[in-house]
């Protein structure tokens, strides 16, 4: 889609929206384009600056890296704690759960990724598992 700015034989000026260029070009060229105020078919793109976003003061800017709100704090926290008091096992985590409700493989607290699926049979095997509200990080190395 694009956006032009037009202008009519009698003065008006509007904007308004066409697939493309050359769908402009058809449209106007077949008198399908005309002016909302007065109807004049007579119409022409005027001169368009470009939509640029305004540059923002960089003391306004939002940090990033530090929570913008009480909620974002908790979850932050909530992941410090995790990745701090547990072992990522990656894309591993429902095989690892399950041995580890088996009792075989140590007992540990886990983190990881899994199908939904696989974490639907996982807890109607009784193994208890909970989503968590972020994704972690993946290590490829």
């Amino acid at each position: 889609m694009i956006r032009y700015s037009l202008k009519c034989s009698e003065g008006h000026g509007f904007d308004s929206w066409f697939q493309s260029s050359g769908a402009f070009d058809a449209l106007q060229a077949a008198g399908h384009v005309s002016c909302p105020v007065c109807g004049a078919a007579k119409v022409e793109k005027t001169l368009m600056a470009p939509a640029v976003a305004q540059a923002t003061a960089p003391e306004a800017r939002p940090k990033l890296d530090q929570p913008d709100s009480d909620i974002e704090a908790a979850l932050a926290e909530m992941r410090r704690q995790i990745e701090e008091n547990s072992e990522y096992v990656g894309m591993n985590f429902a095989a690892e759960a399950r041995a580890i409700h088996d009792g075989d493989a140590p007992t540990r607290s886990i983190y990881g990724e899994t199908r939904p699926d696989e974490a639907r049979k996982l807890l109607e095997d009784g193994i208890p598992v909970a989503p968590l509200p972020f994704i972690p990080p993946r290590k490829v190395n």
